[in-house]
């Protein structure tokens, strides 16, 4: 008791400043199908953006993809979203959602296993380094630096997983709490300015996704 956690040292080092059609396809393309004749959203067939057993990646054309990530099968990335280098997306058993404005930073692996598909909720942040196997992150999260989130765990809106921490399996997180430690424990809520610090990251990786199209 009385022991304060300060994200300084506890979370990520951050400082909070046409394709033919396809045979099969998952519940989250048909609805982002749907919207193809806006010209919003493209079935990317690049080198580092591939299928898997005639499931391809459907990502919004605001989104941006470094030419180091892999993609790969039932992935569905939104609007906005950011997927930096050398990070990996295998959706070869069940699906991956990418929700709008979040970011996937360098030498990340989101991984879902059958029967647990992958949802990044809006606006949330998997740092350098982290894994999310089949596991569901809901909107404005951060999950710092190397950490773990397992196999149907559930981090719900404006948490922070502390960099290294371990989420086991079926862990439920709730809304609003800071999470440290292997095996990952709820040490106290998040504040209104750390959960604002996760959304003003996001939107700062967001702008410089946008230098990094415009050098395309």
């Amino acid at each position: 008791m009385g022991i304060r956690y300060g994200l300084k040292s506890h979370v990520s080092g951050f400082r909070f400043r046409a394709l033919p059609a396809l045979p099969r396809l998952s519940p989250q393309i048909q609805t982002l199908v749907s919207r193809r004749n806006t010209g919003a959203t493209t079935m990317k067939p690049e080198n580092n953006i591939s299928s898997f057993q005639g499931t391809a990646p459907l990502i919004h054309d605001a989104a941006f993809v470094d030419d180091s990530a892999r993609v790969i099968g039932d992935v569905t990335i939104g609007e906005g979203v950011s997927i930096w280098p050398m990070a990996v997306i295998r959706a070869d058993e069940a699906g991956v959602v990418i929700r709008e404005g979040s970011a996937i930073l360098d030498l990340c692996l989101l991984e879902s296993p059958a029967g647990s598909p992958v949802t990044i909720g809006e606006g949330s942040v998997i740092s350098h380094g982290a894994i999310v196997h089949g596991a569901s992150i809901a909107s404005g999260v951060l999950v710092g630096a190397g950490a773990i989130v397992l196999d149907d765990a559930v981090v719900c809106e404006g948490s922070i997983i502390g960099a290294g921490a371990v989420v086991t399996p079926r862990a439920v997180i709730p809304p609003n709490s800071l999470v440290l430690g292997s095996p990952a424990r709820v040490v106290r809520e998040t504040t209104p300015e750390e959960r604002e610090g996760v959304r003003a990251q996001a939107r700062g990786l967001f702008r410089k996704s946008r230098a990094y199209l415009a050098e395309r």
